[in-house]
């Protein structure tokens, strides 16, 4: 086993770090000045969940591959994951363009589902499917990298709650609300509205990336659950469409959501830097525990200059230190945010689960 996977057995809460991380014979703190060492070791204890990872669509254009040893036609393999402090991985469901089935949402999203628990049981060492966030956290602790499925685009449900149902049944945990006729830039019809709440009925967390100011408003003023943007900078920075405003940042802080930043030459800049720049902003805007990280790896994005795979989020995190951010707000950076929300989310699902049965709504009877 990696010196990183034995490392993640030990568990803490936020604001316990500085405890923890106390000198002792036998791990001596690193020199204050050495921030890449203490960015790895903070990422041993509060590792990375990376809230955006398009790995099964990857996958299916390779012949053969062997994430074990670790395998140059990917960004992401073990040896890496393990290298860049990775303790859990939202795989994203979309297929990639161009490839079969990118224009049927719903195949392509059982194919991924299908060869994401594959992979997963073809490397048990080293991944562990995870449902929930205490799924996520065990996985952690025994070593493992926590595979949460999700998002997969909100065309997949083919307009049916029953789908969505299924599909959460199949272990779908993240929904992107954009691109269907009831989720426009016009905001969410009535069975949009109706989406939402079947969504924090069962547990689904909702993704706001892509979706119009006016949807991600509607959302926001109907959900029950956090919501989170699985790979969105901020606009104030970047233009990029995806990326974010600072008055719905602000909105989304209150609301305690999280924006996940992406490591994304297009979205945030060709940098490094220029992550932690928009890092900065909307841990300044939205508040610290509304700020995470997505890579954007394995999904045909181009990556700044120094972030090339996920080996390099030890380089991020020393940047972060450099620039003053406090071991809590790294902590919740990295793993906190991203573990409350999917508790909230499953708490709110427990309770609307005894407010409501499964909904019956349909869209021709709600849309016309």
């Amino acid at each position: 086993m990696a010196d990183l996977q034995d490392e993640l057995t030990a568990t803490a809460e936020i604001g316990e770090l500085d405890e923890l991380a106390s000198p002792t014979e036998e791990a001596p703190e690193p020199p204050a000045d050495d921030t890449l060492a203490r960015a790895r070791a903070l990422l041993t204890i509060h590792p990375v969940a990376d809230g955006y990872c398009g790995l099964p669509a990857t996958l299916r254009t390779l012949p053969w591959y062997d994430l074990e040893l670790g395998d140059s036609s990917v960004d992401t393999d073990l040896p890496r994951l393990r290298d860049g402090g990775v303790g859990a991985l939202l795989w994203t469901l979309r297929a990639l363009p161009g490839t079969a089935h990118a224009e049927h949402p719903v195949t392509a999203v059982l194919e991924h589902l299908d060869l994401s628990r594959q992979v997963v049981a073809d490397h048990p060492e080293g991944l562990r499917l995870a449902r929930s966030a205490s799924e996520s956290c065990d996985a952690r602790d025994y070593g493992r990298i926590a595979v949460l499925l999700g998002p997969a685009p909100a065309a997949a449900i083919g307009d049916s709650l029953a789908t969505l149902r299924a599909l959460h049944t199949l272990g779908l945990r993240v929904l992107s609300l954009t691109g269907t006729s009831w989720a426009t830039e016009a905001g969410l019809t009535r069975f949009g509205d109706e989406v939402v709440r079947e969504m924090n009925r069962i547990g689904v967390l909702a993704d706001l990336t892509g979706a119009s100011v006016r949807t991600a408003r509607r959302v926001l003023a109907l959900t029950k659950a956090p919501v989170i943007l699985t790979h969105s900078g901020a606009h104030a920075l970047n233009s990029h469409p995806d990326n974010v405003p600072d008055d719905l940042l602000a909105d989304l802080g209150a609301a305690k959501g999280v924006c996940l930043v992406p490591c994304s030459a297009e979205r945030t800049g060709p940098e490094l830097g220029h992550v932690a720049d928009h890092l900065d902003h909307v841990r300044r805007v939205a508040g610290p525990e509304s700020v995470g990280l997505s890579g954007g790896y394995d999904t045909g994005a181009v990556h700044p200059d120094g972030l090339a795979d996920v080996s390099r989020y030890p380089h991020l995190i020393a940047e972060l230190i450099g620039r003053g951010w406090p071991d809590s707000d790294l902590a919740q950076l990295t793993w906190g945010n991203v573990q409350r929300v999917l508790r909230e989310t499953e708490f709110a699902a427990r309770a609307a689960a005894l407010r409501r049965p499964p909904s019956t709504a349909r869209i021709e009877l709600l849309d016309t």
